[in-house]
C-alpha cells in the first residue's frame, strides 16, 4: 500500500498542538454543558440525562475526529480521513442538535440574557444560515469542492487551511442538522415538503460523492485508499443519514397527526345525529 509521504511530513509538521487546538473548543461547551445541565436542574425540573448523554457522546465524536490516533492517521491514510469526516461532521452534529442545546442555554440564562438570545435566534442572519438551500449547500458544496479540486491536497500543507476546513466541515454539518430537524427553538421553520425535497437532492449529492472519489481519488490519495474510503463515506454516511431520516419523518408524521384526528372527529359529528342549532 502506498503512503504519500509528503502528507506524513506535513502530519509531523501540524503536531499535536494544532490538534489539541481544534480539540479545546469541543472541551470548553462540554464543560460549559454540564455546568449549564446543574444551574438548569436547581432552577426547574430536572433536564433528561438522556439529552447529556446524547451531548457527551457527541462530543467525544469530535475529539476523535479532531485529536488522538484517529486524526493522526487521517494524515497517513485517507480511510482514516474519512473516518474522521463521518465522525466530525455528521455524527457528532447529529447527537449535539437532539441534546438541544439551545433550550438548555435559555432555561439557564438570566432573563434579560435569555431574552437577547432570542432576539439573536431571530435575526435575518440566523434565518438565512439555518435555511435548508443554504446549509445543504454549505455542507454538500463544501465536499464537492474539498474532494474534486486541490483543496485536501493543499490541506496537508497548509496549518490555517486544515484548521479552518474542519471547523468549516462541523459548523457545516451542525447548520444542515438544525435546518432538516428542529430539536431546538427554531423562529424560522421552513415546511416539511421544502426540508424533504432539500433533503433528498442533498442525499443524492452526498451519495454520488463518494462514487466519484472511489473512481476518481483526491490528488496525493492512492487508488485504494481512495476506494476503502469512498465505500465508508457511501455505507457510514448512509446509516447516519438513516437516523436523520427517521427523525425528521417522526416530526412530519408528529406535526401532521394532530389534523388527521381533528378531521376524522369532524368527519364522526357529521355522520352522527345532527345537535340541535342554539341561536
Amino acid at each position: 500500500m502506498q503512503t504519500d509521504h509528503s502528507f506524513l511530513n506535513v502530519s509531523q509538521g501540524v503536531g499535536s498542538n494544532y490538534h489539541i487546538l481544534l480539540a479545546v473548543p469541543f472541551i470548553v461547551v462540554l464543560v460549559l454543558y454540564l455546568l449549564a445541565v446543574i444551574v438548569s436542574n436547581r432552577k426547574h425540573k430536572k433536564w433528561p440525562v438522556s439529552r447529556t448523554i446524547l451531548w457527551v457522546i457527541g462530543v467525544g465524536c469530535a475529539l476523535v475526529a479532531v485529536s488522538g490516533p484517529v486524526a493522526q492517521r487521517a494524515h497517513m491514510d485517507f480511510s482514516f480521513h474519512m473516518l474522521g469526516h463521518l465522525l466530525l461532521g455528521m455524527l457528532a452534529p447529529l447527537l449535539l442538535v437532539l441534546a438541544a442545546p439551545v433550550t438548555l442555554t435559555l432555561r439557564t440564562l438570566p432573563v434579560p440574557l435569555a431574552r437577547r438570545l432570542s432576539y439573536i435566534l431571530k435575526s435575518r442572519m440566523i434565518r438565512m444560515v439555518s435555511d435548508p438551500i443554504f446549509a445543504a449547500t454549505l455542507n454538500i458544496g463544501g465536499l464537492w469542492v474539498l474532494y474534486t479540486t486541490s483543496l485536501y491536497e493543499d490541506m496537508h500543507h497548509d496549518i490555517l487551511l486544515f484548521l479552518f476546513i474542519h471547523i468549516h466541515v462541523f459548523l457545516a454539518g451542525y447548520l444542515f442538522t438544525i435546518s432538516m430537524i428542529y430539536i431546538d427553538p427554531a423562529p424560522h421553520r421552513t415546511g416539511y415538503i421544502y426540508r424533504g425535497i432539500v433533503l433528498i437532492l442533498s442525499l443524492s449529492g452526498h451519495g454520488i460523492l463518494p462514487k466519484y472519489i472511489y473512481a476518481h481519488p483526491p490528488n496525493g490519495v492512492p487508488r485504494d485508499q481512495a476506494q476503502s474510503g469512498g465505500m465508508l463515506m457511501y455505507y457510514g454516511g448512509d446509516m447516519i443519514d438513516l437516523i436523520l431520516i427517521v427523525i425528521f419523518c417522526y416530526q412530519w408524521y408528529k406535526a401532521v397527526r394532530p389534523v388527521m384526528n381533528r378531521s376524522k372527529s369532524k368527519d364522526h359529528e357529521n355522520i352522527g345525529e345532527t345537535k340541535p342549532f342554539k341561536g
